[in-house]
């Protein structure tokens, strides 16, 4: 399966500038033949900590992110503020939406503290994994790539984890560094998507989006500027990397 991670910027807390920033970029994805496309985190609002920034479940971004699954007949992915039926708070939620109407949800695990979100956002209960052209697929957000306990819960029936984030550049390394741990030790794809430029809070953001193998080679990488990122995945690459080097059988709980 073709994967494409869109690195885009982000207008802040403007949805509808927003989508029209990014519906000729996901039409260029298609076009690329891309099967999965991945948006940033949350990509029609910014980091946004704004008291009422969240929607409703289901609401303009999850319906953009479906209207664009079925134009183009791919999978498209991105996080949202989305506000759970009965909710107050919204969760930190990453819409996966299919060509054939299938939507799933992805709740982030870990609110970032450091930067108030948890003040602002529930955290999810669980992770997600579901199954896509053959492919088992794992999405994270950001502040999750720093708790390995997670990927290491979900690595037995993954092949893929997607990644999406707002990672500072101050911190770059850190993404960089992680991205590849998570692939090494789990021996599984990850496909990582970062916003650019300088959001409403005055962070600015490097990119640095990328697809790495499950030895940890990045396969396809960007720097700073809003491109896209692609490459091909395979399942069969997974399962002949945990069958050379079986070390998942010696993980201990």
């Amino acid at each position: 399966m073709r994967f494409c991670v869109v690195q885009h910027d982000i207008v802040w807390e403007d949805r509808e500038a927003n989508y029209a920033r990014l519906a000729p970029q996901v039409a260029r994805a298609a076009a690329a033949g891309a099967e999965f496309v991945l948006l940033s985190e949350t990509f029609s609002t910014g980091f946004s900590m704004t008291p009422g920034i969240g929607e409703p479940e289901d609401g303009p971004s999850a319906a953009f992110l479906r209207g664009q699954a079925a134009e183009h007949g791919v999978w498209v992915a991105g996080s949202c503020p989305e506000i759970a039926p009965g909710g107050e708070l919204p969760f930190n939620s990453l819409v996966l939406a299919g060509p054939d109407g299938q939507v799933h949800r992805y709740r982030k695990l870990h609110p970032f503290t450091h930067g108030g979100e948890a003040e602002r956002f529930r955290a999810g209960e669980a992770p997600l994994t579901i199954e896509v052209g053959g492919l088992r697929i794992t999405p994270f957000i950001c502040y999750d790539l720093r708790f390995a306990n997670v990927f290491w819960t979900a690595a037995e029936h993954t092949d893929v984890f997607l990644v999406t984030a707002n990672w500072p550049a101050a911190r770059r390394h850190h993404w960089t560094t992680l991205l590849r741990a998570r692939a090494v030790e789990n021996q599984a794809y990850v496909v990582a998507c970062n916003r650019v430029g300088t959001g409403g809070d005055g962070l600015e953001h490097a990119g640095d989006s990328q697809v790495i193998s499950p030895m940890g080679e990045v396969l396809a990488s960007a720097a700073g500027g809003e491109t896209l990122v692609l490459a091909d995945v395979d399942a069969a690459e997974v399962a002949a990397t945990r069958a050379r080097f079986a070390f998942l059988a010696d993980r201990r709980a």
